[in-house]
């Protein structure tokens, strides 16, 4: 599920004689070209390319990672499988908003969300930067999640410092990672969900949202140009400019018969995406693996 456990898969590979089935998380070269310039990235997706190049089955999420895949890495294409995760609707799902809202203690202000961890890949400076455009001055975000990675701790503070630099500070609730059972009142008690990242092989923040019917918001990037369709179940940006996030938040919020309509469509999307088909599709693929010669290394 990350480069350096297939680095010690692809070492079992070879020394138990056992396919490797492979899927990442995330891959250096998508995030270097969204321009992440993390450290370290061209050594790790050179190991990416060793691991991808002896994977007898590469997992893909969306169509748009495995054209990442072959884009970025020379993956081949008949080696790659499309299965996307699941969201639990047992616990994500739509119920009152008015409730979520009281059992949290928010006010009846327009409320956006942001779910995810803190680190510039995410974008969520320009979240804070959208709730700062938007004409609805009493609008209020959250922001759930903490710090990730080598640039997280400062990241954390230069999010909370352009907060502060943009007079938000009584508008914006920091509110630490939740375990989904509690999340999913977040979800409830949102207008909009943003994802403005810059990168996203998937998007599993917007599933969940839209299993409980909040319209998403999100960047033109990656899985979640399989999540959300555009102007159906929620809006998909193009650009970076904070006032394109804020012009479509507000035909949200300022439109009620419009983010009905959103709502339920979202949950209608959502239901296509079930663990249980997930669950199935994996086994489908690691039957077949049993009577397939293991791939040679690339």
């Amino acid at each position: 599920n990350y480069w350096l456990s297939g680095v010690a898969a692809h070492h079992l590979k070879h020394s138990l004689q056992l396919p490797l089935i492979t899927t990442f998380h995330t891959l250096a070269r998508v995030k270097a070209a969204s321009g992440d310039r993390s450290y370290g990235y061209e050594k790790r997706g050179k190991i990416e390319t060793e691991v991808i190049g002896c994977s007898d089955v590469i997992l893909s999420n969306s169509s748009f990672e495995m054209e990442q895949l072959v884009t970025h890495y020379g993956a081949d294409p008949s080696r790659i499988e499309i299965v996307p995760p699941g969201v639990d609707h047992s616990i994500f799902n739509p119920a009152s908003k008015k409730e979520a809202r009281q059992l949290l203690n928010l006010n009846e202000q327009p409320t956006l969300l942001f779910v995810g961890r803190i680190q510039p890949l995410k974008g969520v400076d320009l979240a804070v930067s959208t709730l700062s455009e938007l004409e609805h001055k009493d609008a209020q975000l959250i922001l759930i999640g903490s710090s990730s990675g080598l640039e997280g701790p400062s990241e954390e503070r230069r999010i909370r410092q352009l907060v502060e630099e943009s007079g938000l500070t009584n508008r914006v609730l920091f509110v630490e990672p939740q375990s989904h059972e509690k999340l999913v009142d977040w979800y409830r008690a949102a207008d909009v969900v943003l994802m403005p990242s810059r990168s996203e092989s998937f998007g599993l923040v917007a599933l969940e949202a839209a299993a409980c019917g909040v319209p998403v918001v999100a960047s033109a990037v990656g899985g979640l140009q399989t999540i959300v369709e555009d102007n159906s179940s929620g809006y998909l940006i193009n650009d970076r400019d904070p006032c394109s996030y804020a012009e479509h938040v507000s035909k949200i919020i300022d439109d009620s018969g419009k983010a009905e309509e959103m709502s339920i469509e979202a949950v209608k999307r959502s239901k296509s995406f079930t663990w249980s088909v997930t669950a199935a599709r994996l086994r489908r693929i690691c039957l077949d693996l049993q009577s397939r010669s293991l791939v040679d290394c690339a």
